[in-house]
């Protein structure tokens, strides 16, 4: 298959930053599209004809010319949070050549002296703040692309209220041009409201006493969650993420999912993971929409609705946990048709009636039944004894592949 579109990453500094296949590629060109800043660095003898992106975005100016000769400009590495990337999952890979320049991080971490193997990278591009919840612990570094001027700022404010207000922080402003210039602060005495648009921002995350770092380990305190009462415990909590097992980028419903704990720990568990949240309650969807957010997950997608009708027309999951609504009719139903073979299933009980249930559906699709009983020490006059929670009969199982 011959390449018909060319997708070129160029920096700050224009042409002259560009390899010559690259440049070859761009004096042949005969439609140019890219972004207004893009466009901007191209010399004016060039004679393709140049077309910036719509507004609101689309792909419709590339995918409408499918198999004819375009060129499409990107900031940096088109693959790395680019262009390239998005095209890439349109098109056949063997439709396209790339051209990348070095990225935005790439340069950030030369200046910086930066190991990037060591660095989390964190895109905050049209992209909730709350994301950076998640990469915050002690002596972490990370680099944000940032949205926009006043992106830096906002992240400041952020890192003071969750207890890092030592955190050293650097903008880097047009990275790679003329224009390039650097700003150096700490968080809790930021003083500068707005930066140049284009941005990157690293931080070294420095915790104070009142921060309260959160483990990616499967049992965050229950004091992390705000919630009605209607939570699975930690310890219980622990032990469903353990027998979900989730993998890079599956996909998990938690239906009946109280204050979205289940859901939000499965996103925690890698920035790839996904999860959609059912929940009726309206008190209970504002406790999963306050959680996802200060723990870091804000994607985390909210379905309000009862099961089984709110899971209609829901992407296909590879795990499926039942934390509420076991004996509502047609919910285990719909959940053991709609999971992907080999998916996994785990729903909880608590009461005689549902897990009378759970044992008949053992019974239908196999799995195993465990029950856990936990108990804490707590007071007794003047010495402890043990109060037991209600104990927690789990069913797991595996859809055939």
């Amino acid at each position: 298959m011959t390449p018909w579109l060319t997708v070129i990453g160029i920096g700050e500094d224009g042409l002259a930053g560009l390899g010559e296949a690259a440049r070859q590629a761009l004096g042949e060109a005969t439609r140019i599209i890219g972004g207004a800043r893009q466009l901007a660095l191209l010399p004016a003898e060039l004679g393709a004809e140049r077309h910036a992106w719509p507004s609101p975005f689309s792909l419709e100016p590339v995918l409408s010319r499918r198999g004819a000769p375009v060129c499409v400009l990107a900031s940096g590495d088109p693959m790395f949070f680019g262009i390239g990337a998005t095209l890439a999952r349109q098109l056949d890979p063997q439709e396209m050549r790339v051209f990348p320049a070095p990225s935005s991080v790439s340069l950030a971490a030369a200046r910086l002296g930066w190991a990037l193997q060591e660095v989390e990278v964190l895109s905050l591009v049209a992209r909730p703040l709350a994301a950076l919840n998640a990469a915050l612990f002690p002596g972490a570094r990370i680099l944000v692309l940032c949205n926009d001027g006043d992106c830096p700022a906002k992240v400041a404010q952020l890192l003071v209220a969750r207890g890092y207000p030592a955190s050293k922080l650097t903008v880097l402003e047009h990275l790679g041009g003329a224009r390039e210039r650097r700003i150096d602060g700490v968080a809790g005495h930021w003083q500068v409201s707005t930066v140049a648009d284009l941005n990157l921002l690293a931080i070294e995350c420095q915790a104070d006493a009142q921060a309260a770092p959160l483990a990616l380990t499967p049992g965050l305190a229950d004091d992390c969650y705000r919630h009605d009462g209607q939570l699975t415990k930690r310890d219980v909590r622990a032990v469903t993420l353990a027998r979900l097992a989730p993998l890079p980028g599956e996909l998990l419903w938690d239906v009946g999912a109280g204050c979205g704990s289940i859901g939000i720990e499965w996103m925690r568990a890698h920035p790839r993971c996904r999860a959609i949240a059912v929940e009726a309650d309206a008190g209970r969807q504002a406790h999963i929409r306050h959680n996802r957010d200060a723990l870091g997950v804000p994607a985390l997608q909210l379905v309000a609705g009862s099961a089984p009708e709110a899971l209609v027309g829901l992407a296909a999951p590879d795990a499926i946990f039942i934390g509420g609504g076991v004996t509502v009719p047609g919910v285990l139903e719909h959940c053991w048709d709609s999971l992907k073979p080999g998916g996994r299933l785990l729903a909880n009980a608590v009461t005689l009636q549902s897990e009378a249930l759970l044992v008949a559906w053992r019974e239908r699709i196999g799995g195993e039944l465990t029950r856990i009983a936990v108990a804490h020490a707590q007071p007794l006059g003047n010495f402890d004894t043990w109060r037991g929670a209600l104990p927690i009969t789990l069913l797991h199982a595996r859809k055939p592949a």
